[in-house]
């Protein structure tokens, strides 16, 4: 067969598979609370960089600008987002959880817990360490191989 690695199990479609059944995971988990999975991304994005724009959380959400408005408009419904002016720029909006968002975060941080605790069942500490370096690894060859395709130097160290 060419192509096909016959010592090692699909990796590809391994991560593929787990990261899907975690997005149903998180979405589920999400509209218990009268939320998106995309709208919980943007409160704990906006939690831990106050005064991102609709711009940027679009890109970290890999959406279009639109479909990031559309989100905001709902967050800013249920009363945890508010948009600013930016002092610079008055094209641009600025996005700043409010006071109602928190105890919402504080749970969501508890589903997220939660997660974390369901995909480490059966795990020793060892093998969760070596479970997290080979992903870090595995994203580490990705984005150096995206960057070379880019002409971009390989040291850039991705922070995310």
């Amino acid at each position: 067969m060419i192509g096909r690695v016959t010592d090692h199990p699909d990796i590809l479609s391994l991560l593929h598979d787990v990261a899907r059944q975690l997005r149903q995971d998180a979405d589920r988990r999400a509209r218990a609370y009268g939320l998106t999975r995309a709208q919980w991304i943007i409160l704990i994005r906006l939690e831990k960089s106050p005064g991102l724009s609709q711009k940027e959380l679009a890109e970290i959400l890999e959406v279009e600008p639109i479909t990031v408005a559309r989100l905001i408009d709902r967050l800013e419904r249920h009363g945890f987002v508010e948009r600013r002016d930016d002092p610079a720029d008055r094209r641009v909006w600025r996005l700043h959880l409010l006071a109602p968002a928190r105890p919402v975060l504080q749970a969501l941080a508890g589903e997220r817990a939660a997660m974390n605790r369901l995909v480490s069942i059966g795990m020793a500490p060892e093998m969760l360490g070596r479970v997290s370096e080979a992903l870090q690894q595995i994203k580490t060859n990705i984005l150096a191989e995206a960057r070379a395709r880019a002409g971009e130097p390989a040291e850039q160290k991705d922070v995310a």
